[in-house]
């Protein structure tokens, strides 16, 4: 059998793993093992785990992972998930849809100090799901806005996946950050009009609310202040040189979890609650990161990635239709597998085919405009059927909704999505125009 077809092989090997729910981290470690022991035998293996591990996570970048996962408990803990959504409540709760608004604003706004979707979508969840059923939303409107809305936090920086391509590709951090701030900021608008739109079909579906004076709007924008000193000591501080990634990341730690601190909500047991969360998150992303790191030295000895490089130059296709296929490729995986796992996955195969292929971009801008659009198909497939991860956590909070409603709340915002991916497709410097 030849090594090109044991690496084409072990994808569907791969995939059955999954399907009997072994853990995507262990399930990538055994396939990667067992492929590395077809080739090379069992002494180069272990010679390879010996060190190959080590020189992966003594990568000083990977650093800033735990320290971002543990400024998101810490923002948890703060209670700043509900300050930003009373904040948004007061100055658009009394539109139509306006509920389902503020908890995009909340969860962009959460997803800015967090770097997690499924957190965002858990944290703003437990906070805006009682609002929206105490004003009888429609279901599908109540659980897809959460579901959509939790997706803002793969992409609004910090964002652990953002860290992650970034460290693949070898691209800046801080870069990478600052091109995703316009997408960023086009998806909070998109769902915004998406909202607008639902509520003008269907006005039963998003009822008004009482209008909140002028003072209570001031008094619940005043207490998002510390999300807005935190973000713009945190990234500006990245981008402006100030910190490298891992000291900014240790700087919003300290300052969410003084926040905490004051406003009563840290004590002993709390602490404890945060750092055993960042533990449990940080063990199962160094988990699947070591799972990846094998199964992609497998990869190199099969030449798949490589070889697949030059298929794609022979063929000489449109570099836009290479493009469209990734995206499609990374949206029918979104359908089965969690983001962290579907980037550490197919990065290394399509790295190689993206960084040759000619868009009219310096090479860095390919793979950062790239990147960007990766992200954001990923984030659809956390809302895509037949799996959806958000839905999945929506639905454990609004039992009492289906999950088939949940997913047919979510299509206008995968439609908004589409739209998206295609304007920053037609015009890169959408993405790339703040780092020109």
């Amino acid at each position: 059998m030849s090594l090109l077809l044991i690496g084409v092989l072990a994808f569907p090997v791969l995939f059955i793993f999954m399907l009997l729910r072994v853990p995507i981290g262990l399930a990538m470690l055994l396939v990667g093992g067992l492929g590395y022991l077809s080739i090379r035998g069992g002494g180069p293996l272990l010679a390879y785990l010996q060190t190959g591990p080590f020189y992966t996570f003594s990568n000083y970048s990977l650093s800033v992972i735990p320290l971002f996962l543990l400024m998101g408990q810490f923002a948890t803990q703060a209670g700043l998930s509900q300050a930003l959504f009373n904040a948004a409540q007061s100055w658009l709760g009394h539109r139509r849809g306006g509920l389902a608004m503020a908890t995009i604003a909340g969860c962009a706004g959460f997803g800015a100090i967090c770097g997690s979707s499924l957190a965002t979508a858990a944290s703003m969840g437990q906070v805006a799901l009682p609002e929206m059923r105490r004003h009888r939303y429609a279901g599908g409107l109540t659980t897809g806005v959460l579901a959509a809305g939790g997706t803002l936090g793969i992409l609004i920086p910090p964002s652990i996946i953002l860290i992650i391509y970034a460290i693949l590709t070898e691209q800046n951090v801080a870069s990478m950050f600052v091109a995703a701030l316009i997408p960023g900021l086009l998806a909070v608008a998109g769902y915004i009009v998406a909202i607008h739109i639902i509520v003008t079909l269907s006005p039963s579906a998003g009822p008004v609310t009482v209008k909140a004076s002028r003072s209570q709007r001031i008094k619940a924008l005043y207490e998002t202040w510390p999300v807005l000193f935190i973000f713009s000591l945190v990234i500006g501080g990245i981008y402006a040189g100030i910190f490298t990634p891992t000291e900014g990341a240790a700087v919003g730690a300290v300052c969410t979890g003084l926040l905490a601190y004051a406003r009563g909500r840290l004590d002993k047991t709390t602490l404890i609650a945060a750092i055993q969360g960042t533990a449990g998150a940080s063990g199962m992303i160094f988990l699947i990161l070591l799972g990846a790191d094998v199964f992609n030295s497998f990869l190199a000895l099969t030449q798949l990635p490589v070889t697949a490089a030059d298929f794609v130059e022979a063929m000489a296709w449109s570099p836009f239709v290479v493009l469209m296929a990734i995206l499609g490729l990374y949206l029918l995986l979104g359908c089965m597998m969690d983001s962290l796992s579907m980037i550490l996955l197919t990065i290394p195969v399509f790295f190689p085919i993206i960084a040759q292929l000619d868009f009219g971009l310096t090479p860095d801008e390919t793979l950062i405009w790239f990147g960007i659009l990766a992200l954001i198909v990923v984030e659809m497939g956390l809302i895509t059927p037949p799996v959806g991860l958000n839905v999945f956590i929506i639905s454990t909070l609004a039992k009492d909704i289906s999950m088939a409603e949940t997913f047919k709340g979510v299509l206008p915002f995968l439609l908004s999505d589409i739209i998206r991916v295609g304007l920053l497709i037609v015009f890169p410097s959408l993405s790339l125009g703040l780092l020109r």
